[in-house]
């Protein structure tokens, strides 16, 4: 299989002169949002909401961020809502992407995951009604499709909580959709930085939790812009699912460093042998598109709308990392890693 990698950019939204608000704003995938934003449209206002002051610093530092007339910089942190409801005033578009991430310090921190990820969704929903905001979409991940660990079933929490907000908004015409996708390849907490610190500091070795383990992978362009097609294409109450490749952890280490041995260290509390982004049960109110997958909201109010390229998918379809048609071998993992620099 040669290395394809879908661009999910058609459709686009139009996004000049609209005032987007991002949480989680200086996390990687905030600053490459705020960065494709800025080099297609001409916002009227693009605020980064976060409650790191060092980061929203250097962005600002940053040429192509802060120097920027539109760009707005609001501390804050979704656990308030008094907060979040003061910055979404005048806010047309929100990106949602506070999150606390990390599966074991999910599990050793349960109560903080809760309130940033669960009750921090709710505020969200809330805040986004009440200050009349036009449409809202929330990233989710894969770990929430059957989730076992508290990261996963927080994420499940806040999908349902987005979903629900259609519901929740009444007469106000706020709109709520979800887009739920792999690992991100490069990102900030990533395998991918972890082996390369390692293998710059000498190391002859790395460690995989199983052998057996595979993962879905997106980069952060490719992230971005599934978010802002999917920000055009919602009707409210879509979970969004991109067709991305998965691979083996083995096959990302030998392709990152084919000299080093691998060490198997154990699977971690909480840790899944292979990731699920869409379940038996979910295939039952599922789309197939060309570049996507579509699950629909279980409401009836929700009236399907299909498109030329939309097809129901088959009883007992799951979409796993371990049953992907589009499994990637190391060759193309290697040139992968070396795309996204």
């Amino acid at each position: 299989m040669t290395l394809h990698l879908r661009r999910f950019d058609m459709p686009l939204p139009d996004l000049d002169g609209a005032s987007i608000l991002v949480t989680g704003g200086t996390g990687s995938f905030g600053r490459a949002f705020v960065k494709s934003v800025l080099a297609r449209w001409k916002p009227a206002r693009l605020v980064v909401f976060s409650r790191d002051e060092l980061k929203q610093y250097e962005m600002q530092q940053d040429p192509l961020i802060g120097g920027q007339d539109c760009m707005r910089f609001f501390l804050g942190d979704v656990r308030d809502v008094n907060r979040m409801e003061t910055a979404m005033r005048g806010i047309d578009t929100v990106i949602h992407a506070a999150a606390l991430k990390q599966i074991t310090a999910a599990e050793y921190n349960p109560f903080e995951c809760i309130h940033t990820n669960v009750l921090g969704a709710e505020n969200v929903v809330q805040a986004a009604i009440r200050a009349g905001v036009r449409r809202v979409v929330a990233l989710s991940t894969d770990k929430a499709a059957n989730p076992i660990n508290l990261y996963g079933a927080s994420k499940l929490a806040s999908d349902k909580l987005f979903v629900a907000g259609n519901n929740m908004a009444g007469s106000v015409a706020t709109r709520f959709a979800v887009v739920r996708y792999g690992n991100v390849l490069g990102s900030r907490g990533s395998v991918v930085p972890l082996f390369r610190r390692l293998l710059d500091e000498g190391a002859k070795e790395l460690p995989i939790t199983d052998e057996r383990m595979t993962r879905f992978w997106i980069t952060l362009d490719q992230g971005v812009n599934f978010v802002l097609s999917s920000l055009q294409m919602m009707r409210g109450g879509e979970i969004f699912v991109p067709k991305i490749p998965s691979s083996t952890v083995v096959d990302l280490a030998c392709a990152m460093a084919p000299q080093a041995a691998i060490r198997n260290v154990g699977i971690r509390p909480g840790e899944k042998l292979h990731e699920l982004m869409i379940t038996e049960d979910d295939a039952r109110t599922t789309l197939e598109m060309d570049d996507r997958y579509v699950i629909e909201p279980a409401f009836g109010w929700w009236k399907r709308k299909p498109g030329q390229s939309e097809v129901s998918v088959p009883d007992q379809f799951v979409y796993a990392s371990n049953n992907n048609p589009e499994l990637l071998g190391r060759n193309q993992l290697a040139r992968l890693i070396e795309a996204i620099g």
